[in-house]
C-alpha cells in the first residue's frame, strides 16, 4: 500500500524528474559536417563554394603518406563535386581519381583545372568576407 506521503511526493517531483530527462547533452559535430565552408569569386564572374571535410590520414603501399580530407565543390555552372584530397607541394589539391577536375586552394585564393590539358576553368578565385 502506498502511503499518502508518499504519494504526494512522488506526484510533485515527477515533473521535475520529466523536465530533467528532457535535457539532452549537446551533440558532437558530425563527421558528415564540414570543417568550414569558404565561398570564392571568380573572374568572369563565376562562383565556388567549398565544404572542406577532415578525414584521417593513411599510408599508401609504397610508404608515402596519403592525406585523408575531401572538399565538395559548388560551381556556379550548377555542378558539383566530392573530391578527395591529394599529395601536393604547396596549398591544398583536391582530385577525381582521373586527375581531370582538380581544385586548388591556398590561403585565401582558389582555381580549378579541368580536362586532359588541365585547363583552367575557375581561375583567381579570392574568397569572400
Amino acid at each position: 500500500m502506498i502511503r499518502p506521503l508518499a504519494l504526494a511526493a512522488a506526484v510533485l517531483l515527477t515533473p521535475a524528474i520529466a523536465a530533467c530527462n528532457d535535457w539532452l547533452p549537446p551533440k558532437a559535430p558530425s563527421s558528415d559536417a564540414p570543417m568550414s565552408t569558404v565561398r570564392y569569386q571568380c573572374q568572369q564572374d563565376k562562383t565556388i563554394v567549398a565544404d572542406f571535410f577532415a578525414g584521417k590520414p593513411s599510408v599508401g603501399a609504397d610508404g608515402r603518406p596519403l592525406p585523408g580530407g575531401r572538399v565538395m565543390v559548388q560551381l556556379s555552372d550548377g555542378r558539383k563535386l566530392s573530391l578527395p584530397q591529394t599529395l601536393s607541394g604547396s596549398g591544398i589539391r583536391y582530385a577525381d581519381p582521373g586527375g581531370s577536375f582538380v581544385f586548388w586552394s591556398k590561403g585565401d585564393t582558389a582555381f580549378v583545372e579541368e580536362g586532359a590539358n588541365q585547363t583552367v576553368t575557375y581561375r583567381d578565385c579570392v574568397q569572400k568576407r
